[in-house]
């Protein structure tokens, strides 16, 4: 019996005919395209043209009040510009009498919206995120505040606290002669009745952000927790607020930054009278005031940006060590 062997022959690779067509060569899966000239140019004007305008309208201004900061200048003409070096602080600390006020004020501003509407945003997100009925509806209108420019909240809390027709006093019977309650022009109330305002916007501010972060929370978590026998309230002080640690940080962060530049209510109110100083009123009073001394407000101004350093700084160091780690 007669047996055959079988020998496998591999395959040659198939070459094309002389003066064939060389096919394409398929790029392989993920590889990406180079960017075309046309590409390079319109990315180039896209990231070029907002990082100019940024560094034209804010480092080189910020910059620049820095220097000027140590100078004299009524703003007319730079041959004008003086050199006094650390006079304008001298006289900012030591001789200006609105200057303590403002900064006392500044700092029980963000005392009042750190104690009083950031709470009251934290209940409201706590709330909503429960699913409720006609949760948009709510969310909507508490946002809506936050969504107004400050000149606008400024105009109806005016109209709030007329002393003559405003809501406040027709309810409590004080718009009687004799009787008024001047909320704005009372040295001793007008800063409380700004804050009152302030507050009133900032709490859908704080809702948001605590809704954003309550979303974040992993659902197996809540639940573990029902299953241990916990309440809704111990749920939420041993579970779910320790895991909104980051959003407390955007939180206070946002506070401090919106306590600083406070400016646009109390110039709507009254332009900082006596009671309300701040140190931005007190930066516009001097720069664009009657007599012009922009010097002197650069010197307040750069009081405010390293008040507000020692904040953001700490805040963008441990942002980007979180962001290493992960």
């Amino acid at each position: 019996m007669s047996s055959e062997t079988t020998t496998k022959i591999p395959e040659a690779a198939t070459v094309p005919p002389p003066g064939a067509a060389t096919p394409k060569r398929r790029v392989p899966h993920g590889h990406q395209r180079l960017l075309t000239r046309r590409d390079r140019i319109t990315l180039g004007f896209m990231a070029g043209v907002p990082t100019i305008l940024h560094v034209a309208l804010v480092w080189v201004t910020a910059l620049a009040s820095i220097a000027l900061a140590f100078t004299t200048w009524d703003g007319i003409g730079f041959d004008s510009i003086q050199w006094v070096g650390l006079q304008n602080f001298k006289e900012l600390f030591e001789q200006n009498p609105q200057f303590w006020p403002a900064l006392e004020h500044n700092v029980i501003w963000f005392v009042v919206l750190i104690a009083i509407p950031t709470p009251l945003g934290l209940f409201l997100a706590v709330q909503l995120d429960k699913k409720i009925r006609f949760s948009r509806v709510y969310q909507t209108a508490f946002f809506l505040p936050v969504v107004l420019s400050m000149a606008v909240i400024g105009f109806v809390w005016q109209l709030v606290y007329n002393p003559d027709t405003g809501l406040i006093n027709s309810v409590i019977g004080a718009n009687e002669p004799g009787k008024y309650i001047d909320w704005i022009g009372d040295p001793d109330l007008n800063l409380w009745a700004i804050l009152i305002a302030a507050s009133w916007r900032h709490t859908g501010y704080m809702m948001i952000l605590y809704l954003a972060g309550l979303k974040g929370v992993d659902p197996s978590l809540r639940e573990a927790s029902a299953l241990d026998g916990a309440n809704e309230w111990q749920t939420f002080k041993n579970v779910i607020f320790p895991t909104l640690r980051p959003t407390n940080t955007v939180v206070l962060v946002v506070t401090i930054i919106e306590a600083l530049r406070a400016f646009d209510l109390v110039f709507v109110f009254n332009k900082g009278a006596e009671g309300t100083e701040l140190l931005s009123i007190l930066v516009t009073n001097n720069i664009i005031g009657e007599s012009s001394r922009i010097g002197y407000g650069s010197a307040i101004a750069v009081v405010l940006l390293l008040i507000s350093l020692v904040v953001i700084i700490p805040y963008l160091v441990a942002t980007f060590r979180k962001e290493r780690r992960a």
